[in-house]
């Protein structure tokens, strides 16, 4: 399997990325900046630099040609403003998926965050609020697509090691969840269509991951 990923340096990326080579599948990375490409390598995965705030779609396309998944797991990050939150978010976000038709790639995996369609509470830091906005916007543009999307929102994330047992449904009551569990259900949801064309809230649970995955 040729999975691609955009935010291919972040950290459930890189986790994923580890999965995928333990497995013998094919990761490639999608980076902006050149000096990220030696940790990609030491999870051999394959680095790709290429800035999806400025690329081009058949840029885009070209990386994702025979992939059969495309993640995109890119985000602005702390400390950017709300501008990057528009253009990374959201724009980035739309253009993965416009590239994934262009190139064929049907199976797409987006990651959400837990709370983006509830109204912001009075008193939001505006940056996040931003945030909130681009995400839920990102997925509505790709709930209208024709692929087989899904989208994956983890709650808080963590950076403690996997615990290997999750609550993984349409809702669930807001929690936290180590980044690790969190490539471990991608990994799981990559051929399971049960997951098609569902939003889906993942957090700590009491079921392991196999076992969540049959339950949806």
């Amino acid at each position: 399997m040729r999975v691609v990923i955009a935010g291919g340096h972040g950290k459930i990326a890189r986790h994923l990325e580890r999965l995928l080579a333990g497995t013998g599948d094919e990761a490639v990375g999608i980076i902006r900046n050149v000096e990220q490409a030696p940790a990609l390598r030491d999870l051999s995965a394959e680095p790709v630099v290429l800035d999806l705030e400025s690329a081009a779609v058949d840029e885009v396309a070209d990386v994702l040609k025979g992939a059969d998944v495309a993640v995109f797991a890119a985000g602005a990050g702390p400390g950017s403003g709300a501008a990057r939150k528009e253009t990374v978010d959201l724009g980035a976000a739309r253009l993965f998926a416009d590239a994934a038709e262009r190139a064929g790639v049907r199976r797409h995996i987006q990651i959400g965050s837990i709370g983006v369609d509830r109204p912001a509470r009075p008193g939001t830091d505006e940056v996040f609020a931003a945030y909130l906005r681009a995400k839920k916007a990102a997925e509505e543009d790709l709930r209208a697509r024709d692929l087989d999307w899904t989208i994956l929102r983890p709650g808080r994330l963590t950076d403690e090691p996997a615990i290997g047992e999750v609550h993984l449904a349409d809702k669930v009551d807001y929690g936290e969840i180590p980044r690790e569990d969190v490539a471990a259900v991608l990994v799981a949801l990559f051929e399971e269509p049960r997951s098609f064309r569902r939003t889906l809230e993942l957090v700590t649970g009491n079921t392991p991951v196999d076992e969540a995955i049959t339950r949806l």
